[in-house]
Parts: C-alpha cells; structure tokens; sequence
C-alpha cells in the first residue's frame, strides 16, 4: 500500500506536468527515465527518491517543496487552505483545464474576464 505521503507528491507532480502542458514521455525524456516511472511516481505505487524530485522540480521550473505543498500533517489538518477551496481541487481535471485555458487568454481579456468572475461570485 502506498504512502499518502508518496500519493500526495505523485498528485502534484502530475498536476504541475498537466498544468504545464508536459506529457508524461517529455517529462521521463527530461529527467532521464521511462514514462512508465512517471506514471508509477504519479500514482504513488514508487516512491520518488530526493535526487529524482530535485531532478523533476528543475524540469517542471518549481522548487522541492512545490511537490509538498498541502500536505496534511499529524492533527489531519491541511497545511494551507483558502476559503472554500477544496484541498485537492487541482486534482480535478475540470479545474485544471480551466486554469490552463485562462492562462492562455490574452492578459488585458483575461483581466476582463476574472473581473467579471469575482462579480458573479460576489452575487452568488
């Protein structure tokens, strides 16, 4: 049975490589290994040794402790948590792509567009 720790930064380290755009084959060409041990880091059936994250942090241009990042410690309670943000709301392909997407909109449009999300949000 896997760690929830190992869960946890394989959840990340394919959020951060989804996000980015990166397919699992660049990532594992990048970092020097087969794709099939990226796929096995993000389901956290292998644990990632500290070199190999360093390693994949410098390819994906975040630093060790992205992959740590909410984290939930001893007392169950999240490291960082926002408002009604789901924990692992990153973890949501939806979310994801929403956020990819947005990103790719122009920057005075996209200025438009969160505007007019916060409007919404503060009617709702």
């Amino acid at each position: 049975m896997a760690h929830l720790v190992d869960v946890h930064v394989g959840k990340r380290i394919r959020q951060r490589r989804w996000l980015i755009g990166m397919t699992q084959q660049k990532l594992a060409d990048m970092v020097g290994i087969k794709f099939q041990q990226i796929q096995k880091y993000e389901t956290g059936a292998n644990r990632v040794s500290a070199s190999r994250l360093w390693d994949i942090g410098e390819a994906m241009g975040v630093p060790v402790a992205f992959f740590f990042e909410g984290l939930q410690g001893e007392d169950g309670a999240a490291a960082q948590t926002r408002g009604d943000v789901p924990q692992d709301m990153l973890s949501d392909k939806e979310a994801m792509d929403l956020v990819r997407t947005y990103y790719a909109i122009p920057e005075n449009q996209r200025r438009r567009l969160f505007e007019l999300a916060r409007v919404l949000s503060d009617v709702a």
